[in-house]
């Protein structure tokens, strides 16, 4: 994969920055250190124009063009000569389009040195193996996986590896080359033994009905992650989707569209960036649900489920470490890191974390959208957390959660905010009501959680002006942009 001339310029000047204060991961590592991305970047075009390109394969091919690959047991037929048979072993060795459909008892291996796309159309094709992974891309320009249309195929690793080498497959379909899935039909995946589908270049998914399930990862991308289309639903015990290259230019995670579900025991949605602008994004369970040192969302409709943090803007994992209490700096514990930054720009916005709701170790910015944070209901966290500036400049807002960790907005913000802790905590169910000085409702939510805490932001609220929060039919009058009673004030 090639950096673009504006990357390469970058890369060559901060390398040696760079690279002394990241890590580098393998698949296959139980911990991944992302590194700092050198970006000013606020908005998902912003941050591809700095990143290198994403290239994507055409689905699209004549029928006359196939070759029939038709699988049976341990073996395939096939009149191809590129195409051989042995032991279980399927090797497909030159560029072309290939027809894959029956069973398999084996490992189809994909090893083509020469220039050109190959292009694999799974048309009822189910691989299991029994000793490595089901679909292996070993050599290849690019590669181009099909779901015919109506079709249901399988693939399925062994529970255990015997070629555990460091340049061994780690995933039921794994490929060192471009890979992008597409079509129509469904493709399932089970990764017995690590992870489900692994692209060690760049991944694309642009369609089809992609279900993943792990005792690893599930997808995993090096130079990007990018889902454009389809459905993808991911059940891992570890990390769920994720980009995991720290170059610069590198290592993201991008939703263009489409649906995409993930069930996770670590992080959700994880990448040096994560980026969102449209198609539905749900997380419903993780320990971190969105993991970056860059998150944008500039669409789309997202709901973030978590053990811990919703949204996780940081260095690297071991950030849990070195987040503190808001109010100790602008907004935490430790120093602001400016290259870190949290971007909501549109869309809708959903969390519901154990955790800090949103957690940024550098700044955080909020242009537009609808974002609703279900904070935590024990103490020691927060539904808001930013180590630098918080500023909010349209949309809306609504956080609530516990009153010892409350923050707020930065006072200079362009768009109003109020914060309040209540009289008691409000148990879930129970309706916020926003009323100005003249007595209209500007706002009322149903709260799904137990909460101590409101804070609000619309293009309604004047800074300044008094409002009045109700709960259960007691009234607390806040002025905004007031630092909220017993909390840790603006952050910025």
């Amino acid at each position: 994969m090639q950096l673009s001339r504006l990357r390469q310029a970058m890369a060559a000047a901060m390398a040696t920055v760079l690279l002394a204060g990241c890590g580098t991961s393998d698949a296959s590592d139980d911990r991944t250190t992302t590194s700092t991305p050198a970006t000013d970047a606020t908005t998902v075009a912003e941050a591809l124009a700095e990143n290198i390109e994403v290239e994507t394969g055409d689905i699209s091919y004549d029928d006359a063009d196939l070759v029939d690959v038709a699988l049976s047991g341990t073996s395939a037929r096939s009149d191809s000569d590129a195409v051989r048979s042995e032991d279980g072993t399927v090797t497909i060795t030159a560029p072309g389009t290939y027809r894959l459909h029956g069973e398999l008892t084996g490992q189809v291996v994909v090893d083509s040195s020469a220039d050109g796309v190959v292009r694999l159309v799974l048309d009822g094709a189910r691989i299991a193996s029994d000793t490595t992974s089901a679909l292996n891309v070993a050599d290849a320009e690019s590669v181009v996986v099909v779901l015919a249309d109506g079709s249901e195929n399988a693939l399925a690793d062994a529970s255990t590896y015997e070629d555990t080498s460091e340049d061994a497959p780690t995933g039921a379909l794994h490929s060192t080359a471009d890979l992008t899935i597409g079509g129509t039909g469904a493709l399932a995946v089970t990764g017995n033994t690590n992870n489900g589908i692994v692209g060690k270049d760049g991944l694309v998914i642009t369609g089809g009905s992609i279900a993943v399930t792990s005792v690893d990862d599930g997808i995993i991308g090096k130079d990007y992650l990018v889902v454009e289309a389809g459905t993808v639903d991911v059940d891992a015990v570890d990390d769920g989707i994720k980009s995991d290259n720290t170059d610069p230019g590198t290592g993201f995670v991008l939703v263009e569209g489409g649906a995409v579900r993930v069930a996770s025991q670590d992080d959700g949605i994880k990448g040096t960036q994560v980026l969102v602008t449209d198609g539905d994004v749900d997380v419903t369970g993780s320990i971190e649900a969105m993991e970056g040192s860059l998150i944008i969302i500039d669409g789309g409709d997202v709901e973030l489920h978590s053990a811990d943090d919703g949204i996780n803007v940081a260095s690297s994992d071991d950030s849990a470490a070195t987040d503190g209490p808001p109010g100790s700096g602008p907004g935490g514990g430790m120093a602001a890191d400016s290259s870190l930054g949290l971007h909501i720009n549109g869309g809708t916005v959903e969390v519901w974390s154990s955790g800090d709701g949103l957690d940024s170790n550098g700044d955080a910015t909020i242009t537009g959208g609808d974002v609703t944070v279900y904070g935590p209901t024990s103490a020691g966290n927060g539904a808001l957390d930013v180590n630098g500036t918080f500023e909010i400049a349209g949309g809306t807002l609504l956080a609530s959660g516990t009153a010892g960790m409350m923050a707020a907005p930065a006072t200079d913000s362009p768009q109003g905010w109020i914060a309040t802790a209540l009289p008691a905590t409000a148990p879930a169910g129970s309706e916020v009501t926003v009323t100005d000085a003249d007595g209209e409702e500007l706002a009322a939510y149903p709260i799904e959680k137990d909460y101590a805490s409101v804070v609000y932001s619309s293009a309604a609220i004047e800074p300044g002006a008094t409002y009045t929060v109700s709960v259960n039919g007691t009234d607390t009058d806040v002025v905004a942009g007031d630092a909220p009673a017993g909390g840790h004030g603006p952050m910025g």
